[in-house]
């Protein structure tokens, strides 16, 4: 190019922002007058906030966009930020993942509910434990008495994971397990069981949630103190990289955070500000991020503010790639990349004419799909009377289908991309996440932050406030504090799981016990043991325990000797 060629290239660019200036001033002065106009007009007597209570303009214009840096800020679906998403085809490669929830009773009924599902075109299967099993304890222990199978599926052993996915081939189906304090144990299960089926676990496809950073933030399903838990964490992204290269070690939650009553922003910073913790401590170990970070998938929560949840999602797709690139050295686009499952929100189903539920979950599962999520529960319209019925989740999961055949939102990625509130909401979503990470940095990190209650008396104090909101009819929940009508509630039909459950476990259990080789589990016991007491990786001994029929709570008890358990102080 030329000395003129360049000088008339800069006077042309000059002239271009002039211009620009020139009409963003001319909308400034006529958003004025606009807002003088607005001023005198009638306006609904209600807050006009965020699900979040974030003040929402009236109007949303070029100018709540003018510093946005196309490139910078939002790039091509595919490409670094990732704000418009991790593929470049979006769900026009591939539709998101149809991953019901789903668990109850023994695993004999259980497996026939995931046949079910799959008979009807879910895509992923997703595993709900019971309360025992979520707090490593063994169906037969006295302290699951009169909980076995209620909040989820019993699984106590190899013997109940190969019940569980009896007829279903493991090498063909993805699966999701939400399991946090014992995350490592019941994966070894399912490693052992695919084992049984002739498959190896380098081909498993998966997810086993294993965040249990956010168990001690928000919803207390423990078992073992904050370091030891990080190290078997720790312990499962280094198996993992060589033995399950396609598995997901981690899925790092906001959900539970979010269902414990945080703020958008909140469950963005807390669940973002996780992550990076587990991202040093496996460099901490000494793994390589490009072997490790890919494998680190995250779960949200997918709440009634439509904009406010697609902005989250795709605020989290570019902090998180930004992060990983400039403060931890990630070089290749899937070490940055942000994958994610979403559920609707639980938290916002009323047992209050609980067929209003349908039409939230389905604005709710609109945003998943909006923000760009790679794989999606959708709740039943029962799930906060009971589990839910085969016709309840057979509708839930229609839901998704409509939404994926139907109604054209595939089609485009990152289809309110450019919209100038959504693209501000973003922003400032951002603003707030990095803001909260700063007050996280100054209070010594997020271990600190959980030991001293930092992160507790934040989520109790949105929580106690979004309360306040609704006995005060600030915030309206239909059916619940307006729009109630005199006559009866509709009925519906609901799942109970008697307690014929818990007698059938514990006679398996039995019959288990004295058909393994009582020998060799107390040696894989003692291994197990030794392993932790020496600080080695106790994924290979687990693994040798779970082949054994070594139970859940044996398993567990072996590692509590050498860690102890976790027992929460007293922040309040």
């Amino acid at each position: 190019m030329t000395e003129f060629e360049t000088d008339g290239a800069v006077l042309h660019l000059a002239q271009r922002l002039a211009a620009r200036e020139q009409e963003l001033e001319a909308l400034r002065a006529e958003l004025a007058e606009w807002r003088e106009r607005f001023a005198a007009s009638p306006v609904r007597d209600t807050g006009f906030v965020t699900a979040s209570s974030r003040p929402v303009e009236p109007v949303y214009t070029p100018l709540d966009t003018a510093d946005l840096d196309y490139r910078e800020a939002l790039g091509l679906p595919g490409s670094f930020p990732f704000t418009r998403g991790v593929h470049t085809s979006g769900y026009r490669g591939r539709l998101w993942t149809m991953r019901q929830f789903s668990g109850f009773g023994t695993a004999q009924e259980t497996n026939a509910r995931y046949k079910f599902l799959l008979e009807r075109g879910q895509t992923g299967l997703s595993v709900a434990f019971d309360f025992p099993t979520l707090m490593g304890y063994d169906s037969d222990h006295p302290r699951s008495l009169g909980e076995v199978g209620k909040c989820g599926v019993a699984i106590s052993s190899l013997a109940d994971m190969e019940t569980l996915f009896e007829g279903i081939p493991l090498d063909r189906v993805s699966t999701s397990m939400t399991i946090n304090g014992p995350a490592a144990i019941l994966f070894c299960f399912y490693v052992a069981a695919a084992e049984k089926q002739g498959v190896s676990s380098a081909t498993l496809r998966g997810t086993v949630q294993n965040d249990i950073l956010k168990e001690y933030m928000a919803q207390h399903a423990w078992v073992f103190p904050v370091e030891p838990a990080l190290k078997i964490i720790v312990d499962l992204f280094e198996w993992g990289a060589t033995h399950a290269p396609q598995w997901n070690t981690i899925s790092i939650s906001g959900y539970h955070i979010r269902e414990a009553g945080a703020t958008a922003a909140q469950e963005l910073a807390f669940t973002l500000a996780n992550g990076f913790t587990y991202v040093e401590r496996g460099l901490a170990r000494g793994l390589d991020l490009e072997a490790f970070a890919p494998r680190l998938s995250f779960f949200w929560d997918i709440h009634n503010d439509f904009f406010e949840e697609i902005a989250k999602l795709r605020a989290a797709r570019r902090i998180w790639a930004r992060h990983l690139k400039a403060r931890y050295g990630a070089a290749s686009d899937r070490a940055m990349m942000l994958r994610f499952h979403s559920q609707t929100a639980g938290v916002s189903l009323t047992a209050q004419q609980p067929m209003n539920n349908v039409v939230r979950v389905a604005y709710q599962a609109l945003a998943a799909v909006l923000g760009g999520t790679q794989s999606l529960h959708t709740n039943s319209m029962d799930e906060t009377l009971a589990l839910p019925t085969e016709h309840a989740v057979q509708l839930a999961l229609r839901t998704q289908q409509i939404l994926a055949y139907e109604t054209g939102v595939a089609n485009v990625t990152d289809p309110l991309g450019g919209s100038y509130y959504l693209e501000a909401l973003t922003d400032q979503l951002e603003q707030e996440a990095e803001t909260l990470f700063a007050e996280i940095e100054r209070i010594g990190g997020v271990v600190k932050g959980i030991e001293n209650g930092w992160f507790q008396r934040q989520i109790a104090q949105s929580a106690a406030r979004q309360q306040h909101e609704v006995e005060q009819r600030r915030r309206t929940i239909v059916g619940v504090n307006d729009f109630v009508v005199d006559e009866p509630e509709v009925t519906i039909p609901l799942l109970r799981v008697g307690p014929e459950a818990e007698r059938e476990q514990c006679r398996r259990m039995a019959e288990m016990r004295a058909r393994r080789d009582g020998a060799l589990v107390a040696r894989r016991l003692v291994e197990l043991t030794q392993a932790a007491t020496d600080g080695r990786n106790v994924i290979p001994p687990m693994l040798d325990c779970a082949r054994a029929y070594c139970t859940l709570y044996e398993i567990r008890e072996a590692l509590e000797r050498v860690y102890g358990a976790y027992r929460e102080p007293v922040f309040f």
